[in-house]
């Protein structure tokens, strides 16, 4: 495999063309990027879990659809779905209600194993709880395996995990538990807050080995930090690379982009690679934002190629 993405997958239903009307979407960072993934054209699986109800069914199904290979199906014993309720104001401000229903599991448990991360050459995770939860301690071990490995391993930080229990500092330092094990760092700008701001990056990435940091700045478009050099990438819209999916999909398209420049490691990487990759993500959350962060919107390779300038 390209790209083995780990963690949560959620149900969300994002609003409509129409006034009240809403998409229902399966949703989570690590599943959205598996998708956009594989909308690129890249081999890529996914390790869940999800219970056998009409919940998990349609999340399989949606994986499957989109050219995701479900690694793990075993229903959980406490099945929990989360729902996210979107709406959009005017000025295309977005809003979220969560609500938590009995029904499908979408966390993963202690079954990541070897020979999946062996196989792939890429291992993604992110938007999971760093509580002391098996989901985090089997996000640990995914990442602490794809470096034992020699794989290239990607962390996209979620601000739910930064909030974790109401204690940011408590999540942070969580957070840095893992660092060690990361290659790349997906972070928004409030995350970089926690972690001690922009100014505190370079420390960061030398002190834990991290070769390239990406900072999605909303409307200003995205930063990236990579061996002492900043590289900014403009906004193609107001409504930017955060917006529900559409951060998924500028991340889904950099991996895609460094895996069709043959990118294995990351001491492969360079200044000029990582500015094509930003600049081919960009696109990609630009696209997706055009069509309200539903799956369907999430880009193939064609249209973000068609796009670039």
């Amino acid at each position: 495999m390209d790209l083995y993405s780990i963690g949560e997958m959620l149900i969300d239903f994002v609003p409509g063309r129409e006034p009240g009307s809403y998409i229902r979407n399966a949703g989570g960072a690590p599943a959205n990027l598996a998708i956009a993934a594989a909308r690129n054209g890249l081999e890529t699986a996914m390790c869940c879990s999800v219970g056998d109800d009409d919940f998990g069914r349609f999340l399989l199904a949606t994986l499957e659809e989109n050219g995701v290979r479900c690694v793990r199906q075993a229903p959980c014993r406490e099945a929990v779905t989360t729902m996210a309720f979107i709406t959009l104001s005017e000025e295309g401000e977005r809003s979220f209600t969560f609500a938590r229903k009995p029904g499908a599991d979408m966390f993963i448990r202690e079954d990541v194993r070897e020979e999946d991360i062996r196989e792939t050459v890429i291992v993604h995770a992110g938007s999971c709880s760093l509580s002391a939860s098996p989901a985090a301690e089997a996000t640990a071990k995914a990442l602490r395996l794809g470096r034992e490995l020699g794989k290239l391993v990607s962390f996209d930080l979620n601000y739910r995990d930064m909030m974790w229990n109401g204690r940011p500092e408590a999540c942070a330092a969580k957070v840095r538990e893992l660092l060690p094990y990361v290659d790349l760092l997906k972070v928004a700008d409030d995350e970089v807050s926690v972690l001690g701001g922009e100014e505190a990056l370079p420390g960061l990435m030398e002190r834990y080995g991290l070769t390239l940091v990406v900072e999605t700045l909303g409307s200003q478009g995205a930063v990236g930090f990579f061996r002492g050099e900043r590289i900014p990438i403009a906004s193609r819209s107001a409504r930017c690379v955060d917006a529900t999916g559409a951060g998924d999909a500028f991340w889904g398209g950099l991996l895609s982009m460094l895996r069709f420049r043959g990118v294995t490691s990351a001491a492969q990487l360079t200044a000029p690679l990582v500015r094509e990759a930003m600049t081919y993500g960009n696109v990609g959350g630009w696209l997706c934002i055009q069509g309200l962060g539903a799956i369907p919107s999430l880009p193939t390779r064609q249209e973000i190629e068609a796009h670039l300038v």
